[in-house]
This record gives C-alpha cells, sequence and structure tokens, in this order.
C-alpha cells in the first residue's frame, strides 16, 4: 500500500470545455493494470464539456447540483446527487452542470491500449444546443427502467 501524491486543482482547457470548470485527480493509471481513471469535476452554472468518447465508455457520478448529459441522438438526462450515468464505449455525449446550479461529478474510465487516445474530443455543444437540452431534460433512468 501507498499513499499517492495530491495533485492541485487545474482548469480545464477551453479547447475542450466551455465555461468554468475545474478538476481534481483522484486516481491515475497505477501498475499493473494502467487502466484506471478517477477525477472529481466542477462545472460553474451552465459550462460543459464539447462533444467527446471514450474507447472505453465513461461513468459520471454526481455528488452535487444538477448534471445534464446528452447524446448525439438528442437524448439528455438530468442527473441529481446520488445519480450514476454511463455512456458506453464510443459514444459521442457531453456533460455539464444545469444553467441555474453548480454541479460536480466523479468522471470515470479506462484508459485503452494507447493512453493518448483513450478519449476522442470534437466540436464544442453550441448555446443554442445547450439550450434546447436545458427544455427537454428527464431525470436519469435506472437500469431497472
Amino acid at each position: 500500500m501507498k499513499r499517492l501524491p495530491t495533485h492541485p486543482t487545474a482548469k480545464n482547457p477551453p479547447e475542450q470545455f466551455t465555461g468554468d470548470v475545474w478538476v481534481d485527480p483522484i486516481a491515475a493509471p497505477q501498475e499493473p493494470s494502467q487502466r484506471m481513471v478517477v477525477a472529481m469535476v466542477r462545472f460553474a452554472p451552465g459550462a460543459r464539456t464539447a462533444w467527446h468518447s471514450h474507447v472505453n465508455g465513461q461513468t459520471l457520478h454526481v455528488t452535487s447540483g444538477a448534471a445534464l448529459i446528452g447524446t448525439r441522438d438528442g437524448s439528455v438526462v438530468r442527473a441529481t446527487p446520488g445519480q450514476t450515468v454511463y455512456c458506453p464505449p464510443g459514444e459521442e455525449h457531453w456533460h455539464g452542470a444545469a444553467p441555474d446550479h453548480f454541479m460536480e461529478h466523479l468522471a470515470m474510465f479506462e484508459h485503452g491500449d494507447d493512453p493518448a487516445t483513450s478519449a476522442t474530443w470534437r466540436e464544442h455543444v453550441t448555446d443554442e444546443d445547450f439550450d434546447a437540452a436545458t427544455a427537454t431534460t428527464a431525470v436519469a433512468p435506472t437500469a431497472e427502467d
């Protein structure tokens, strides 16, 4: 067993995010797996990721606020503290804070064989698309739904 080093909070890059977003790394790949990544990510109201996908999928667990998670087919779910949303491998999606709340979530994924290609980043979500998403959200369905 070993205690891992603490990393300072960092602001996420504007090339991949709209608005103010901060990340605190929690777990980075360790021997022998070299795959697991976990981070606490905090979004200011209305802040969001650009469109992206993960080679091995991504799990988002909301710890505070109200999250919006959207997919290319136009589906958008609203998730609140304690809810977890899974985005399958290769699914293009975005996630961020509702326009009237800060939001914090744990972002979890596994690197693929090449860590540099574990996430594929695309264009920003437009303000028009974000505004439309906020008007049509539902509480995230559970696996039983």
